[in-house]
């Protein structure tokens, strides 16, 4: 009888000992019983980005483009364009930039609108700001009081822009007209008005030659 109940012991003893802990196939690989990691996702993998230049703006990338500025009393209506292809406009092209100009004036009572004095400066820069500009150039009325630009006469010039350094990417050609405004229709006094504008040529990439 002892023999049986000292048996019947010794086997609850080993079920005892079997439930205090996990099965071997329950336990972590790599882990243990108190392995912190276990069940937690591996992390993910770190990705570079390369940043992106933004683009470059271009106002003459259709061809041409229309403005309008106001002086005072004048109102004037503004066109530019190039006759030299964007893919040709490179830092030492010489570029050229027409313009029309026609104006009208408020109150119209009859007064006329001169153009004294057009000038153009152009200054190339690139991702980091602005170069050193380039010289000014002039296009100053040869008659007095200047070029009649009262509608339906209007003004047309080309301007030229030069050699810009090769580290820029584009130029900001940059344009102040200056209006003389009769006072009255009949009168040979005139009011001085000055309009400012500009606009931004893509530089074409430097093509690289191949060996």
């Amino acid at each position: 009888m002892r023999r049986w109940v000292t048996a019947a012991a010794t086997t609850a003893l080993a079920v005892a000992l079997v439930g205090c802990g996990p099965a071997p196939w329950n336990v972590p690989s790599g882990g243990g019983v108190g392995s912190s990691d276990a069940g937690e996702p591996a992390p993910s993998p770190s990705i570079s980005r390369t940043a992106v230049p933004p683009p470059v703006p271009n106002d003459l990338s259709s061809g041409s483009t229309e403005r309008q500025v106001t002086a005072g009393s004048v109102s004037g209506a503004l066109n530019y364009w190039s006759d030299l292809s964007m893919d040709r406009w490179s830092a030492t092209a010489l570029k050229p930039v027409s313009l029309s100009l026609v104006t009208t004036v408020s109150p119209d009572d009859g007064q006329k609108v001169y153009l004294q004095k057009a000038t153009m400066i152009a200054v190339p820069g690139n991702a980091e700001g602005d170069l050193s500009p380039l010289a000014p150039t002039s296009d100053q009325s040869a008659t007095n009081p200047g070029y009649l630009v009262l509608s339906p006469y209007s003004y047309s010039q080309t301007f030229y822009v030069g050699e810009v350094p090769e580290e820029a990417t584009f130029v900001t050609i940059r344009f102040t007209y200056d209006f003389l405004v009769q006072t009255t229709p009949t009168s040979s006094e005139f009011a001085k008005q000055t309009a400012t504008d500009s606009i931004t040529v893509a530089i074409a990439a430097r093509e690289v030659d191949e060996d």
